[in-house]
């Protein structure tokens, strides 16, 4: 317990103000102390304080089980900070800011954030990422295409057709960095892009004449975006798993591209005897608007995976069929 942070800053706080309200995530160490015979609990039940002539006990506890906490509190008082777990994490924020050296122009997020927080997976706060200055943060996603045909990737003067990467490569595959950094497609422009949600569909299903597939992994649709903004007077299609987490992917990629057409072909229905999985959809979920095989499939409890019709020879035409204006299948 005392190895943590936010407990033994718990204790410190309560030698220096005399008093330690309890939180949350100081639970623990607040009900450790307050069964303590030195402590006291307030007026306020939920506020302790020291018992009179007990600070020496506290200050003995505090050198056992973090021997440097004098340094500590000087350093958060030379800071004008408070001596609080806020207090500590602004202290260690400006003192890893004032340690960080030249930095590149740019750095993967969770590069930077180790640099300005406690490691590579804290919050980059408004106080880190100032701390961070100009460095452009990214996240560095990849977009993986099977592009159509007569497609090329354009960066400054090298134009390259999408297909002989494919045949070099099996498919294109292109960086945040690299759109950033003025990777375009160009040449060939596509009838429609179909989103994917899943592997397996993505690469197997039989894709649409003159179409452009990618591949959208549930949320991570940072990359994507950059893809689709180079797209914007192309129709796009979105195919995925008819589950709850299915749907909240769909209305995520809508808050992208309003215009988005969501595919759920009709004759999937056929597929909810034999394939349909059993499931207990959340009451709250949002389902204004969305196709009728969806709204079936929650009030009867089931839902349908995208790779029972990957091989379906009717997905095809059903695919091309939901860009037809409110076709009852889709958004």
């Amino acid at each position: 317990m005392w190895s943590q942070d936010e407990n033994r800053i718990a204790l410190l706080e309560l030698y220096h103000s005399g008093a330690l309200r309890r939180r949350r995530n100081q639970d623990e160490a607040w009900r450790w102390l307050a069964e303590l015979p030195w402590t006291r609990c307030t007026a306020r039940r939920d506020v302790l304080s020291i018992a009179p002539g007990r600070n020496r006990d506290v200050e003995q506890l505090l050198t056992h089980i973090w021997p440097e906490w004098p340094d500590v509190l000087q350093r958060l008082t030379d800071a004008t900070l408070p001596v609080s777990e806020q207090g500590l994490r602004t202290l260690r924020d400006m003192e890893r800011a004032g340690e960080l050296g030249a930095l590149p122009a740019r750095l993967n997020r969770r590069t930077a954030t180790a640099l300005v927080g406690p490691h590579s997976k804290a919050s980059l706060s408004r106080f880190r990422r100032e701390a961070l200055a100009e460095v452009d943060t990214t996240r560095d996603g990849i977009v993986r295409l099977r592009p159509n045909e007569g497609l090329i990737i354009e960066r400054q003067d090298i134009r390259i057709q999408a297909r002989l990467l494919v045949d070099i490569a099996g498919e294109v595959v292109l960086t945040e960095r690299a759109f950033v950094d003025g990777t375009r497609l160009t040449g060939g422009q596509p009838k429609a892009v179909l989103l994917v949600e899943n592997l397996g569909p993505y690469l197997d299903l039989q894709a649409p004449d003159k179409w452009l597939i990618a591949h959208v992994p549930g949320w991570n649709t940072a990359t994507i975006r950059l893809l689709l903004d180079q797209l914007a007077s192309i129709p796009v299609v979105h195919f995925g798993d008819l589950d709850p987490n299915g749907v909240r992917i769909a209305f995520h990629l809508r808050a992208i591209r309003p215009d988005i057409h969501w595919a759920v072909p009709d004759f999937w229905r056929e597929y909810l005897k034999k394939r349909g999985r059993r499931l207990a959809w959340p009451e709250d979920l949002h389902l204004d608007d969305v196709p009728p095989l969806v709204r079936e499939l929650a009030r009867t409890g089931f839902w349908l995976e995208q790779e029972t019709i990957a091989l379906d020879e009717r997905l095809c035409g059903a695919l091309e069929a939901s860009l037809r204006p409110r076709s009852l299948n889709s958004f």
